[in-house]
């Protein structure tokens, strides 16, 4: 017998597992010293960073904050950016110094939409860098974040990765320019267009 289509039963959508991730994300409690993102469908919760870590974000951050006099921008760390429901806190970013326009509605951060660099530090454990290398680039990609650096103490001796010209329907970026450290590298465009990355900020080659 040929089922009528008004006799299979109905099916009852749930909740997707992006809001089903945004509620317990939020619910979360985690132990000090830690700090929970969502990336690629899965919510990773990741240490503070050691000392060499925030050693190089911080004089990272310091030099930004001189670049950025006047130009109405800001070098911000320790601030939730979300793209939707996905939540990330990328070791320094470059958004604007009145963030009015770009706090999202709860004010749990600010929107990816009105960031305009991303910087992450690459930690030394295997997933850390499969994080930052793999899968927080193609989150901050696909997000269409304009400029996405790496600074990476586990590449070979050490070396700073600057990528531009987002492709969020491909999830990646088309340039890539990736330099060993005591090389200078300038970040091309953006509010940070000129700065150049040095190793007054990663230190030398490591031997």
């Amino acid at each position: 017998m040929t089922a009528l289509a008004h006799e299979s039963p109905e099916t009852v959508p749930g909740p997707d597992l992006d809001e089903v991730l945004w509620q317990a994300w939020k619910a979360m409690e985690l132990p000090e010293g830690f700090h929970a993102e969502i990336i690629e469908g899965f919510i990773e919760v990741s240490p503070t960073g050691r000392h060499a870590h925030g050693q190089i974000a911080n004089r990272l951050r310091d030099a930004l904050v001189l670049f950025l006099l006047d130009s109405g921008y800001a070098a911000y760390q320790d601030m939730n950016v979300l793209h939707g429901l996905k939540p990330w806190i990328p070791d320094l970013f470059i958004a604007p110094q009145d963030t009015s326009e770009i706090v999202v509605e709860d004010g749990l951060g600010v929107a990816a939409s009105g960031v305009q660099l991303i910087v992450e530090v690459v930690s030394p454990g295997h997933e850390d860098k499969k994080r930052d290398r793999v899968r927080k680039r193609r989150a901050y990609a696909r997000a269409g974040v304009p400029v996405y650096v790496l600074v990476d103490d586990y590449d070979a001796h050490g070396t700073v990765t600057v990528l531009t010209s987002p492709s969020p329907g491909e999830a990646s970026y088309a340039a890539e320019t990736r330099v060993p450290y005591g090389t200078h590298v300038t970040i091309p465009e953006g509010p940070a267009k000129g700065f150049v990355i040095t190793e007054a900020v990663t230190g030398p080659l490591r031997a």
